[in-house]
């Protein structure tokens, strides 16, 4: 991080829960940290101030920083005030702060001579996995694919989405997972034609497709996978539109490489689907970051400006969608390198059920 100050700031504040996952290492939920902030000083230790209830596991846990705790009824605000002047901070970046919190610390601070967002230092930082991350994200690509596996076992005419999705979910779990990266979607029949359809009690009917969009999550990093299923032998327009979505994931898959404009790999897919008539059907873009959130840069879509880097993790997912008939999605959660791609999630390609 101190690296990105450059010659602009003297101290860096972060308050976003994810960004402080990201620095200390903690293994949690964001919103334990969402009363935490870590300032990072230039010539200095960085400092975590957390609150009493996640003191004693912030200080046996947290690295990278020493960590302080706010009592009842102190004025975090002040606390860190006070620091930045001890420190000698006067230039100070951060992440994320809503308006009442800067007025707030602009107010404390009077002798700051910057207060300015700079988001951007940290997302440098994030959007490039490094072997650890990449670790810990086939692991938890690992686990869902085993969760995709019991999706495969499970799924039948006559139960409910809600069912598959627990024996999903179950199966992930047991298997490792500390948790999921997003709601498990389950979606058939003419609901798989809504792009995030989620599940419910809706009973899986011979004939349907079935969308199955998971992600596991382990040490806090996500994956992210969707497969399509059909209940019985698919119909001949089932298998078309599916030869077709898979066609266009393969295709921008071997785009995916260190220095493809996003928009140009998004581009590969879209143009294929484009020609067969489909392009209406084709409602969002091709993919998006993953790392930590299950949503993060760079982002794959038409009007993206981003180019990829070595150490990105995206996921490839082209869909198509008909309301009234059904939908088609395949995703895959895809490591960028120099040369080929790595795919982390992979196999259990349109499985008919019986």
């Amino acid at each position: 991080m101190k690296e990105y100050f450059r010659e602009e700031y003297d101290g860096y504040l972060v308050t976003n829960p994810v960004n402080l996952l990201y620095f200390t290492e903690l293994i949690g939920a964001p919103d334990t940290l969402g009363a935490a902030i870590m300032l990072i000083p230039k010539n200095d230790e960085s400092t975590l101030h957390i609150y009493g209830v996640n003191y004693e596991w912030a200080k046996a846990e947290a690295k990278n920083c020493t960590v302080e705790q706010v009592k009842s009824g102190e004025d975090l605000t002040k606390k860190l005030a006070e620091q930045v002047r001890r420190q000698k901070v006067k230039r100070l970046a951060f992440d994320t702060m809503n308006f009442q919190t800067h007025r707030r610390f602009s107010e404390a601070m009077k002798r700051a001579e910057r207060l300015e967002e700079k988001s951007e230092y940290v997302w440098n930082l994030r959007r490039v996995k490094d072997q650890d991350e990449l670790k810990a994200m086939q692991k938890a690509a690992d686990l869902t694919m085993v969760g995709m596996q019991a999706a495969h076992d499970t799924i039948e005419a006559g139960l409910r989405e809600i069912e598959v999705a627990a024996e999903i979910e179950y199966a992930m779990r047991t298997h490792g997972s500390y948790g999921l990266a997003f709601e498990t979607s389950v979606a058939s029949g003419p609901r798989s034609a809504y792009p995030h359809g989620g599940c419910g009690e809706h009973k899986i009917r011979k004939g349907n497709a079935v969308v199955v969009d998971i992600g596991a999550r382990y040490r806090n990093y996500c994956a992210d996978m969707t497969r399509t299923f059909t209940v019985g032998k698919p119909s001949t327009k089932q298998e078309k539109i599916y030869a077709l979505v898979e066609r266009a994931q393969e295709e921008a898959f071997r785009k995916i490489h260190e220095g493809a404009r996003a928009a140009d790999v998004d581009g590969v897919a879209r143009k294929i689907i484009e020609k067969a008539g489909y392009s209406e059907h084709f409602v969002h873009g091709l993919g998006h970051g993953i790392g930590l959130e299950v949503h993060e840069q760079p982002n794959l879509s038409s009007v993206s400006k981003d180019v990829l880097k070595a150490g990105n993790m995206v996921t490839d997912e082209p869909g198509v969608y008909i309301v009234g008939f059904g939908g088609f999605r395949i995703e895959d959660t895809v490591f960028v390198r120099k040369g080929k791609a790595k795919r982390l999630t992979e196999g259990l390609r349109f499985l008919g059920k019986k």
